[in-house]
């Protein structure tokens, strides 16, 4: 009896721990977006086909260069947000596409394409997710997460935040780069 117990508490606080995952695709577009809960960090990210980036960036009327640039890089609509009742923190420079190899990318940081594109007089950040936030509770921030991988490239996210003083690691998993083409569900 006791050892049942125990098994049922083991159980029941690793599920307490796990993150909740939800994978879904628009019907209409076939485009995927992936959703992860863990331990209240909250994270999303919907595919963006570079059609998309080119159409958001050329209706600002930004230099062609920049546009296809981005283009270039597999993007995702990202929003973070705090479902706990005491701050977190999270750092993008620290998050990593890991590729079925076990290799590792770094995630470009809106710091990071500040930084380049203000070489080209260029001054567009609201479109990126902010690369390091303190949220209190039911705070988020919303925009673009870039990595450079290939069209199709199937990776996980490997993401990091800060509570209490502690950092913790979770994994978006089977996160799929959008190909050139439009999707078809």
């Amino acid at each position: 009896m006791l050892r049942a117990m125990i098994v049922l508490f083991v159980l029941t606080l690793s599920r307490s721990w796990a993150a909740d995952v939800t994978t879904l695709q628009d019907p209409n577009s076939g485009l995927y977006s992936w959703k992860v809960v863990d331990r209240g960090f909250s994270l999303e990210l919907v595919q963006l086909p570079p059609d998309f980036i080119r159409a958001v960036y050329a209706s600002r009327d930004l230099p062609p260069a920049m546009i296809e640039e981005v283009a270039g890089y597999c993007a995702f609509g990202s929003i973070a947000r705090n479902e706990t009742k005491s701050p977190l923190s999270y750092r993008v420079a620290d998050w990593r596409a890991e590729m079925q190899d076990g290799k590792r990318h770094r995630l470009r940081t809106k710091t990071e394409w500040l930084k380049h594109w203000k070489k080209m007089g260029v001054d567009f950040g609201f479109s990126i997710l902010p690369d390091v936030m303190t949220f209190d509770e039911g705070d988020w921030a919303q925009g673009f997460t870039t990595v450079k991988l290939a069209r199709g490239a199937h990776f996980d996210l490997i993401y990091t935040w800060r509570q209490h003083g502690k950092t913790f690691t979770g994994k978006l998993p089977k996160l799929v780069c959008t190909s050139d083409a439009p999707q078809q569900p």
